[in-house]
């Protein structure tokens, strides 16, 4: 594979109490040092943006899974929780939900199932926070679609309708 170069900027405004911009090629936050460490908590933290790239690769990595799959999938949301325990040591457990449609076999619910496990062995930025010492798991469910719409239920209830 060859190399990839991905080109951030960042700017920060005001000392430790004050905020940042982060920006790339399709991708702009704002950034802030925690109240708990003396900053505005008005934006994103480091930990939060290192689960969030935890996040993102696991995400599409199992959708890439799922799509190679030809399974009939009619939904995939995830929730994560990242837990910080004293000493600063963050882990990462990812609660996928896959929605199969009403016309699924068993058989596919279980191609599902183990899907939802070699995701996490196939996420790059997983797995290298696993070498890192950052533990990462994963507990996931398969459900059959029953006619409610459980991936808009999900996305309004996590305000992800942007």
């Amino acid at each position: 594979m060859a190399d990839t170069t991905i080109n951030m900027n960042a700017v920060w405004y005001k000392g430790a109490k004050g905020d940042g911009r982060i920006s790339s090629e399709n991708l702009k936050t704002q950034i802030a040092i925690p109240v708990l460490k003396g900053g505005s908590g008005e934006g994103a933290e480091p930990q939060q943006l290192l689960m969030s790239s935890a996040v993102a690769c696991y995400t599409m990595t199992l959708s890439y899974m799922l799509d190679r799959s030809q399974l009939p999938v009619s939904g995939f949301f995830m929730d994560t929780e990242g837990t910080v325990s004293k000493g600063e040591q963050l882990s990462i457990n990812h609660h996928p939900h896959i929605v199969l449609s009403a016309e699924a076999t068993a058989e596919q619910v279980r191609a599902a199932e183990a899907l939802i496990l070699q995701a996490e062995e196939k996420c790059h930025v997983g797995q290298l926070l696993i070498k890192a010492g950052v533990p990462v798991g994963t507990a996931g469910k398969v459900s059959i679609d029953n006619g409610e719409d459980a991936t808009s239920n999900f996305i309004e209830a996590h305000g992800l309708d942007w």
